[in-house]
């Protein structure tokens, strides 16, 4: 790998990794196109890389409400009491746990699934899944959670069961499927991608963290650069993707990003695939 493909590569994680369209399945298929085997040590520690960089900007972003569901916040050094509910790390265990529990005990599994047809398939239905979790929520469902701190725990784990999908079958989106999973649940569109976005943290760290266990042998003189340009690149760039996202939510539907979604489907399996 040299710098130019680990630009490439960063960019494309950073552009996909918070917004519903599957970063692992852009990864996928764009590792194909420049002709590199996505599977190999080196590559899928790279990879590791740079969503950690992608990681960091969610992070940043959100690094008033993380401090808060610590217990602390910019105006008061110790936040005792709280005169409403509010998210809590009950929330965000609930969130979390069913994915990592599934790809704890899968992970062979899941990693067999990892191929460009798999993605192709995946994309299609996911965004089915998420015009389906649009309409459902706009005719079918009563609103009750508007905004994070309105979010029950019977919610949080529904979203935490949603996210499964995107665990056991890459390409289908692990926002895609939160989000999508939150409005099912009776969550509005900003309070699921705001969880989306907040259970993106613990539940990518662990991954990755386990990832590198493996991994770091590969952490060498001549890969360092490399990894630290993705990772860079990456950082900045999702930075900016999730502030966009966020402030043109009201404009942006999930049936957009499905429509993204079959359009690329459509061109890899026409001109890639064949």
């Amino acid at each position: 790998m040299d710098f130019i493909t680990s630009i490439i590569l960063g960019i494309v994680e950073g552009l996909t990794e918070f917004i519903p369209v599957s970063s692992t399945g852009h990864m996928i298929l764009t590792a194909k196109v420049l002709g590199y085997d996505d599977q190999t040590p080196i590559m899928k520690t790279f990879e590791v890389v740079i969503q950690l960089g992608a990681i960091m900007a969610i992070a940043i972003v959100y690094w008033n409400r993380i401090l808060n569901l610590l217990g602390w916040s910019r105006s008061e050094p110790l936040v005792k009491k709280t005169p409403r509910k509010r998210l809590n790390l009950i929330h965000i265990f609930l969130g979390i746990a069913p994915a990592l529990l599934v790809a704890f005990f899968a992970r062979d599994f899941i990693k067999s699934l990892f191929h460009a047809q798999t993605v192709l398939f995946a994309l299609v239905a996911g965004g089915i899944f998420m015009i389906f979790a649009e309409w459902y929520n706009k005719h079918k469902v009563q609103v009750t959670s508007h905004d994070l701190d309105d979010l029950t725990y019977k919610q949080a784990l529904q979203i935490g069961v949603y996210q499964i999908i995107s665990v056991l079958w890459p390409g289908f989106s692990r926002s895609g499927s939160t989000i999508s999973g939150g409005m099912l649940s009776g969550v509005s569109y900003r309070a699921s991608a705001d969880f989306s976005f907040i259970i993106a943290i613990p539940i990518m760290c662990a991954a990755s963290g386990y990832e590198l266990l493996d991994s770091y042998r590969y952490f060498t003189l001549d890969t360092i650069g490399v990894f630290l340009a993705g990772f860079i690149v990456s950082f900045v760039v999702a930075y900016f993707v999730v502030l966009a996202f966020m402030k043109l939510i009201q404009k942006i539907r999930l049936t957009h990003f499905a429509i993204y979604r079959f359009v690329l489907a459509a061109v890899f399996w026409l001109f890639i695939m064949h």
